[in-house]
């Protein structure tokens, strides 16, 4: 999978990419990242990319120039001329099939969803905003999708951007050692994910459970999967009314209710 990266900032990335699970995918040919300088398209003696907003206010907001050419060069894209007013914005975009992703704090919220949506593209345009944010004519003629890390503001889109590729790298085949550890991830399977225990088997005179250490896989495979949906139920029970639940599960969680109903507080402990 390729992801193409436009940002103001390309040292940003590096470090990150140059490390551990990323960077093992990334050698292997698994992902390729390319981050390209925005300021590379720009034609003044300055490298001019951002401007001060028509009709006033604080801040710069990034040129529509410079983004638009940096994009199309890369995807070998051909934009549309502009059509007479009204139109209908959504077919005023380059033709392409490549998601050009904006990070910006108004985008669609991501989760492990989108994660595995956009993990069937086979290469993703990423635009990391700064400043005040884009000129609006990026927003409304060339980017196809808008993505934020969560209801707060960052000072530009490169994290975003480093997280969207950390997230859906991980879910592509053969990235992670463990090809089912993905699968069992928290979110992943709609649940949060069941506790983990390793050597020692007892440390400070906390034992880990008796039941990983068994080798009967049948009851650790239940012990996990009621510990996700105890985790879940104390931590975050909305996601319970979003994921499909077995017969198993169902009267698992009702058991959870009703102990819960016979304790002060509002959490089960793990049994």
């Amino acid at each position: 999978m390729q992801f193409e990266v436009f940002s103001l900032l390309p040292e940003v990335f590096p470090s990150y990419l140059e490390t551990s699970i990323i960077k093992r995918a990334r050698e292997r040919g698994l992902i390729n990242v390319r981050v390209h300088n925005i300021r590379d398209y720009t034609h003044d003696k300055h490298h001019m990319t951002d401007d001060t907003p028509f009709g006033g206010g604080g801040g710069m907001v990034m040129k529509p120039g410079p983004v638009f050419e940096a994009i199309e060069s890369v995807l070998e894209l051909v934009t549309p001329p502009s059509l007479p007013q009204p139109f209908d914005q959504t077919q005023d975009k380059p033709e392409s099939n490549i998601p050009i992703i904006l990070l910006t704090p108004q985008g669609r919220v991501f989760n492990q969803t989108i994660a595995q949506e956009l993990s069937q593209h086979p290469r993703l345009a990423l635009l990391c905003g700064r400043y005040e944010g884009v000129d609006e004519r990026i927003r409304e003629h060339l980017v196809t999708d808008e993505i934020s890390i969560g209801d707060y503001v960052l000072t530009g889109g490169e994290l975003p951007a480093l997280i969207l590729i950390d997230a859906i790298a991980r879910i592509l085949p053969d990235v992670l050692g463990d090809p089912t550890g993905a699968q069992d991830d928290s979110h992943a399977m709609g649940l949060l994910e069941y506790p983990h225990y390793t050597r020692p088997p007892e440390f400070r005179g906390w034992k880990a459970p008796d039941v990983l250490l068994s080798g009967d896989h049948a009851k650790i495979e239940k012990w996990r999967r009621e510990q996700a949906l105890l985790r879940t139920f104390n931590k975050r029970p909305d996601m319970l009314e979003k994921t499909e639940l077995t017969k198993e599960d169902l009267k698992f969680v009702e058991s959870l209710k009703h102990a819960l109903s016979n304790v002060e507080g509002s959490k089960v402990e793990r049994p």
